[in-house]
C-alpha cells in the first residue's frame, strides 16, 4: 500500500482489517506475544512514515459503531477511524456542529488529532482542542479511557503520534449548527501583511493566505465568517485586496469544481470551513506537504525570512498557505502554549529536491522556534525537537511507562523521540 500522496510505500509485513473491538484486541495481544510491532493506519493523508511499521498494520475502516450524540453534554463520541466529513454530515443532520475543521474533510478523526492537525482562525485552536475524552487500546488489548479531567496523562495522550496505543474512539465538544460565508480576495499587498499580520489574520472567523512569496502581493485570501457574528455583506476590499469575481482554487490554474462554495454565499459550516468538498474524492495527491508552526508574535519576521528564499522556493513549490492557530495545552501540539502562525508548503512531487531544500528552510525559521507538523515532511530530529517542546521528556517518559516493550514504536518515533 501507498500513502495518499504516493511518495511512501508502507513496509508492513501484514495488514488486517478487524471488524470488532474483540478482533482488534486479539490482533494487538497476539502481536505483543510475538514481540512484533503494530500501527493503526487512518486515511493515509500523512506525507511521512508516522503510521508505518515493520510489523502489523491495522486499518480500522471496518470497525463497527457510529456517531453517538449526547445533547445534554454537547459532546459526540466517534470511532477513531471515521472521516471528519462523515462526522460533520451526521452532526449537521442532528443540528450540531464542530467549532472548526481542517482544509480537507476526508482525513480520519484519530489521525488528525494524534498529529496535531488544525484549521485556521486567531481564536480557533487545533482540532485536538475539541477532544473531551480519548479511548486507547493498549498493548494488552485492553481499552483505557482518558478524560479531560485526568490532567497530565490526558494532555500527553491526545496529540501522541500513535505512540501510546490505537485510538479506537474520541469524545468531542460540539455546538449548535451555524452558517458560514466564504469570500475570496485577490492581490493582498505584502506591505499590509507585514505591517500588521494580526489585523489581517484576525479579520474573519478563519483566514488563509495563499502565496508563492514572490512579488508585491499575496495572490489569494480565503476569508470565512460566521453569520451569527457578521451577517453580511462581504466588504468591498480586504486590507487592499479585491474580491474575486469567480470561484477560485488555491492553485490558479486548477478548476475550482471540488472547492467549497465561495462568492459570499451562506451555507452550513461543514460546506464552508474546509477548502474542499467532502463529496469529491481527493485527487491522487501528486504532491508533498510540509508545515511549520511558530509564535504569531514573530509572524512578520518569519514571513520576511521565507520571502528571502522565494527564488529557491519557486521551482519546488505549488503554493504555500499561511494560517493561524490558537494555543492549547497538549504536550506535543505544535501550538502548545503559543498562539501560532502556520506556514504550509505544498511541494511539487520532487522528493529528492524537496528533501535537500528542507534544512535550508528550517534554518531560516529556526530563530523563531518553528515546530513541524507531525504528519508532513520535515528533517528535524529528536535533539532539535526536544528543544522546541517543554514537555518533550515528559512525553518520552509517558511512552516508556505505557508501552515499555515498544509495541507501537516505529522508525518514525525512533527518529523523532530518540531511542
Amino acid at each position: 500500500m501507498k500513502n495518499w500522496a504516493g511518495n511512501l510505500d508502507y513496509s508492513a509485513a501484514s495488514v488486517a482489517r478487524p471488524e470488532s473491538t474483540a478482533e482488534l484486541a486479539e490482533l494487538v495481544a497476539a502481536a505483543a506475544r510475538r514481540g512484533d510491532r503494530v500501527k493503526a493506519l487512518g486515511s493515509r493523508h500523512c506525507f511521512n512514515d508516522v503510521a508505518d511499521t515493520s510489523g502489523l498494520q491495522v486499518v480500522l475502516d471496518r470497525m463497527p459503531g457510529g456517531v453517538e450524540l449526547d445533547s445534554s453534554r454537547a459532546t459526540v463520541r466517534v470511532p477513531g477511524g471515521r472521516a471528519y466529513g462523515e462526522l460533520a454530515l451526521a452532526l449537521e443532520r442532528a443540528g450540531w456542529a464542530l467549532k472548526n475543521m481542517a482544509s480537507l474533510p476526508h482525513i480520519s478523526v484519530a489521525g488528525a488529532v494524534q498529529t496535531g492537525t488544525h484549521g485556521s482562525g486567531t481564536r480557533n485552536p487545533g482540532l485536538a482542542s475539541a477532544v473531551k475524552a480519548v479511548e486507547l487500546m493498549r498493548a494488552s488489548g485492553d481499552i483505557e479511557r482518558l478524560e479531560e479531567g485526568d490532567g497530565d496523562e490526558f494532555l500527553g495522550s491526545v496529540v501522541a503520534l500513535g505512540a501510546l496505543g490505537i485510538v479506537t474512539a474520541l469524545e468531542l465538544a460540539i455546538e449548535p449548527s451555524y452558517q458560514v460565508r466564504q469570500q475570496v480576495f485577490e492581490d493582498l499587498p505584502w506591505e499590509a501583511v507585514l505591517a500588521d499580520y494580526d489585523a489581517v489574520a484576525g479579520d474573519g472567523y478563519s483566514v488563509s493566505l495563499f502565496t508563492d512569496y514572490a512579488g508585491d502581493c499575496v495572490q489569494q485570501v480565503w476569508r470565512k465568517v460566521r453569520l451569527d457574528a457578521e451577517p453580511g455583506p462581504a466588504p468591498s476590499s480586504f486590507h487592499g485586496a479585491v474580491p474575486a469575481t469567480r470561484q477560485r482554487h488555491p492553485l490558479p490554474e486548477m478548476d475550482a469544481v471540488n472547492c467549497t462554495e465561495q462568492l459570499d454565499v451562506p451555507g452550513p459550516w461543514l460546506d464552508r470551513l474546509p477548502h474542499f468538498r467532502h463529496e469529491f474524492t481527493p485527487s491522487a495527491g501528486d504532491e508533498l506537504q510540509t508545515e511549520y508552526l511558530l509564535p504569531r508574535v514573530h509572524a512578520a519576521e518569519a514571513l520576511q525570512s521565507v520571502r528571502g528564499l522565494a527564488e529557491r522556493l519557486a521551482p519546488l513549490l505549488f503554493v504555500s498557505e499561511v494560517r493561524t492557530v490558537a494555543s492549547d495545552e497538549f504536550w506535543l501540539s505544535p501550538s502548545y502554549r503559543q498562539d501560532s502562525i502556520a506556514l504550509h508548503f505544498t511541494w511539487r512531487p520532487l522528493p529528492v529536491e524537496v528533501e535537500a531544500f528542507l534544512p535550508e528552510l528550517e534554518d531560516s525559521l529556526a530563530p523563531f522556534g518553528a515546530r513541524p507538523h507531525w504528519g508532513k515532511v520535515f528533517s528535524l530530529t529528536a535533539p532539535q525537537l526536544r528543544g522546541l517542546y517543554p514537555r518533550f521528556d515528559d512525553f518520552r517518559d509517558l511512552v516508556a511507562a505505557r508501552d515499555p516493550a515498544g509495541l507501537f514504536r516505529n522508525a518514525y518515533l525512533d527518529r523523532t523521540l530518540g531511542a
